[in-house]
């Protein structure tokens, strides 16, 4: 992230754009000239008192002192063309220009301030989200690895999707997940879901444990957000109460099917060969927070993920996504192209894709991870018929 602060608070900076300060001070010089070759009728005189004003917006304080330095000047130039310096209203008229020129400057120093603020607080979440999101490694094991992070919430540069990867012995494990609401509040929600997942990894948790063991870390950490809520001033306790995590969490021997728990999440996308398969589970499972809606316990589907194919998972916020029609962005669709891309250069390209599509209307949070299996890798082994896949897959 660019440091703005520093830059602005550089010593004899007048203005982030000094071209903008040359047209700010020559906006008084230009309606000067127009002022001696118009009739007397037409005055441009009392215009000049928008340089300062304008020059606020962009300028320094000492910016905004330069361009008045040279309005002062032009206004009494324009006055002595058009006889009014003897007039009784020549006082008043520069009055209005230093009052104008002093609250140009007060408006420009409190803009730098706020601007040093906001540049401070983009830098500790960034630094906050670098601690909690672990920047993934390239290369695990067999497999090779990319990541994508976009907030929706630029000012806080951090949302509440997370992800993350471990490997223990002969196992790989991939977590994504989406925390209900996005910003810095969800931040605690994050941490919580991020640090059970890493300590089941380094447990070497199998699968199932490890869902457990984020549910029971998630319940914990809003017991303790609820007491919290409630000794506080005013009553959070209801939103912590209501908040939830949908998730997906891939197991990934060096060889042989993918095991997979999904939370309620968008199921991850299998490209393989320029098709697109859809992992879906065979029975629907509720987020995180909600397992007393669930009577099925931890479901674990399994399906093929052969040796240069790719997984991609993704949040809400990619397939939410809408165009300037109200439509939702095709990622299957879309993927198709980009299927034979390596892990790095097919975030990019469906991140590039989706900007174009929606513009502005990206409102969400957006992440995603992209796991290849490596094409020299042993040939997955065989699955039982009855196993194979009993996530139903959807071609897309």
């Amino acid at each position: 992230m660019r440091d703005f602060s520093g830059g602005l608070s550089r010593a004899g900076q007048m203005c982030r754009r000094p071209l903008t300060l040359v047209a700010a001070s020559l906006l008084p010089v230009l309606l000067l000239v127009g002022d001696l070759l118009t009739p007397p009728l037409i005055r441009f005189g009392p215009m000049m008192v928008a340089a300062p004003a304008l020059a606020a917006i962009f300028c320094t304080p000492a910016g905004v002192l330069q361009v008045t330095a040279v309005t002062l000047p032009c206004v009494v130039a324009a006055s002595a063309e058009n006889g009014q310096i003897g007039t009784e209203n020549f006082p008043v008229q520069l009055i209005t220009i230093g009052l104008i020129s002093a609250a140009a400057v007060a408006a420009s120093a409190v803009r730098m301030r706020r601007e040093r603020e906001l540049a401070k607080s983009r830098r500790v979440a960034e630094v906050t989200q670098r601690v909690l999101l672990h920047p993934l490694p390239r290369q695990v094991g067999p497999f090779e690895v990319a990541s994508l992070y976009q907030a929706a919430d630029e000012e806080a540069a951090i949302g509440g999707d997370l992800y993350a990867v471990a490997h223990h012995g002969e196992r790989t494990q991939v977590l994504l997940g989406d925390v209900q609401g996005k910003g810095l509040a969800s931040l605690e929600m994050v941490s919580c879901v991020l640090n059970s997942f890493r300590q089941s990894a380094r447990r070497g948790s199998p699968l199932p444990d490890v869902v457990r063991e984020l549910g029971a870390a998630f319940h914990e950490e809003v017991q303790d957000l609820c007491a919290a809520a409630d000794s506080g001033p005013g009553t959070g306790s209801q939103y912590v109460e209501e908040s939830f995590v949908t998730a997906v969490v891939l197991e990934l021997p060096e060889d042989g099917p993918v095991r997979l728990a999904n939370l309620g999440h968008p199921p991850p996308l299998l490209l393989q060969d320029g098709t697109v398969t859809a992992l879906e589970p065979t029975v629907p499972v509720p987020p995180l927070g909600l397992e007393e809606l669930n009577d099925a316990g931890v479901i674990v589907d399994r399906a093929d993920f052969p040796p240069g194919s790719t997984l991609l998972l993704y949040t809400d916020g990619v397939t939410e996504a809408r165009d300037a029609s109200g439509t939702f962005y095709p990622l299957a669709e879309r993927l198709r192209r980009w299927a034979g891309l390596p892990p790095e250069q097919l975030v990019d390209a469906v991140q590039r894709d989706l900007r174009q599509y929606a513009g502005s209307r990206l409102t969400d949070d957006v992440a995603m991870v992209a796991v290849r299996r490596a094409p020299t890798a042993v040939p997955a082994a065989g699955v039982h018929p009855g196993e194979l896949t009993e996530a139903r897959r959807r071609a897309a």
